[in-house]
């Protein structure tokens, strides 16, 4: 039914209505209220049913975007609700902390003036509704497999391959070092923008599903108490994926780098959440990483970044300042979410790069120097030049590095000498296959690609466990044919 469609036009774009600053910043609630059904009806008519439509194009996981919009726009959510689930294993969480500025709303093909598609609340309602509608079911294979796959790491990765094995009717068990699953979704990001239920919600469905967890275990290089030794996990299981993700974090030198407070942005995050989530620490633990009445400076362009400054924020900063080298164009986050953090009170130092950080045991300022910007490389982005004779200083009781993260060293922690790492640190895999180079292992994820989106990670754990599958039948039809 086209008269559905096509409203962009005379209906203006339209988000959730988002909750004043001043009162989100004193709680770690989601800031976005949800839509009504009017409401995400209405926005999901707005879509133009282009020919070619780019949202898909341009999105991870190549969703229907289009269809399932016209869906909405009709009132058939339950069908929205299938195909939207049918290449996404987790849409309400994507269209929570997707950048859709980057992907599918970044290019939309509605001309400016009318504005793109609202896409990632629609897809966050849609799935929201399924929950309260008791539309989302556990798995249920056809047929159950002996077949045994083990897999390292809960997060997104981790979690979509579990879910296309489980529909497989393989049986999974699925590791993580961390006492929930969820990897950073639960420890890395904060709960204004992924509330802690969301995830809970899915570990309960992944349970139902027939999917089995070993939380508190650490692989290493040999069993004891709360670890298991990579060895005894493949000797364990039928085929192994590795989607332990990244969480070393990028550090930075300089004089005064090793002073106190100045910390990882993944250890403050981790902590915050932990807080939320109810976990106990000591008060002197816990204080160290806590921005309350401190001038805090987070160091970082990216959207982990923007979790630290907001974070702050709530804790009861005297006041956030973010230094970032270059300029608000070049930032690599969210703009969204920078538009969020300035609505909150953070300010924002563009073209500025520490130098040395200043105090006596404990840091108390951070030197600066100004930057410009130079030639743009081979990707097209611009390098960063320093301005001879900028320095300035920024007062500071806590300094959070937000640096990007690298790969742990796995081929050491697990005694693994022959699993091939690139030169960057990741896991060297076979890019149609995702084996690795130990047979029967494969990796997938940020342990692959390097430090990226949920949603690349999503894509990946599900490419990854279809060619697992097809390694698996092949391997069983040649036993098969060995054993005639």
């Amino acid at each position: 039914m086209v008269e559905h469609m096509l409203k962009f036009v005379s209906v203006p774009q339209s988000q959730p209505d988002k909750r004043p600053a001043a009162e989100r910043n004193g709680d770690f609630d989601e800031i976005y209220r949800a839509f009504a059904v009017e409401k995400a009806e209405q926005q999901a008519s707005r879509c133009s049913q282009c020919g070619v439509p780019f949202c898909s194009v341009h999105c991870p996981l190549g969703n229907n975007i289009p269809d399932w919009l016209k869906m909405t726009a009709e009132g058939r959510l339950e069908e929205a609700y299938a195909l939207s689930s049918a290449t996404n294993n987790f849409p309400e969480i994507c269209g929570r902390i997707c950048p859709q500025d980057r992907l599918c709303e970044g290019n939309c093909v509605i001309e400016k003036g009318f504005e793109s598609v609202t896409i990632g609340a629609v897809e966050r309602f849609i799935t929201d509704t399924a929950f309260a509608k008791g539309w989302v079911e556990p798995i249920r294979p056809p047929v159950e497999r002996e077949t045994s796959i083990g897999i390292v790491g809960a997060g997104p990765g981790g979690l979509a391959a579990a879910m296309q094995f489980r529909q497989q009717g393989y049986q999974v068990h699925v590791y993580d070092r961390y006492d929930r699953i969820g990897g950073l979704m639960i420890y890395g990001i904060p709960g204004f923008k992924l509330e802690k239920d969301i995830v809970a919600r899915r570990h309960l469905y992944l349970e139902e599903s027939g999917v089995r967890f070993h939380l508190g275990v650490d692989i290493t290089d040999g069993d004891g108490d709360g670890t298991l030794s990579f060895a005894t996990l493949r000797a364990r299981h039928d085929a192994v994926l590795i989607a332990t993700g990244v969480y070393k974090s990028r550090d930075i030198g300089g004089p005064g780098a090793g002073l106190g407070g100045i910390v990882k942005a993944l250890d403050y995050l981790t902590m915050s959440n932990r807080l939320s989530l109810g976990d106990a620490f000591a008060p002197d633990e816990s204080a160290a990483l806590n921005a309350a009445g401190k001038s805090v400076v987070v160091i970082g362009g990216g959207d982990t970044a923007m979790d630290c400054v907001r974070t702050a924020i709530r804790q009861g900063a005297k006041s956030v300042k973010c230094l970032y080298r270059r300029d608000r164009a070049n930032m690599p986050g969210s703009i969204r979410e920078v538009k969020n953090a300035e609505e909150e009170g953070v300010s924002f130092v563009w073209l500025a790069a520490p130098e040395a950080f200043l105090g006596d045991g404990s840091v108390s300022g951070v030197r600066a120097v100004r930057m410009k910007l130079g030639m743009s490389d081979a990707s097209g982005r611009q390098s960063v030049e320093p301005v001879e004779d900028s320095a300035f200083v920024l007062e500071a009781d806590l300094v959070i590095k937000a640096l990007g993260f690298d790969p742990e060293p796995l081929p050491t922690l697990w005694g693994q000498p022959d699993l091939a790492v690139s030169r960057w640190g990741t896991l060297r895999v076979d890019h149609e296959s995702f084996m690795t180079s130990l047979p029967g292992v494969f990796a997938a994820g940020d342990i692959v690609r390097g430090a990226s989106l949920v949603v690349w990670a999503i894509r990946d754990g599900r490419d990854a466990a279809a060619q697992m599958h097809r390694w698996l039948e092949n391997r069983a039809a040649q036993c098969a044919q060995a054993a005639e």
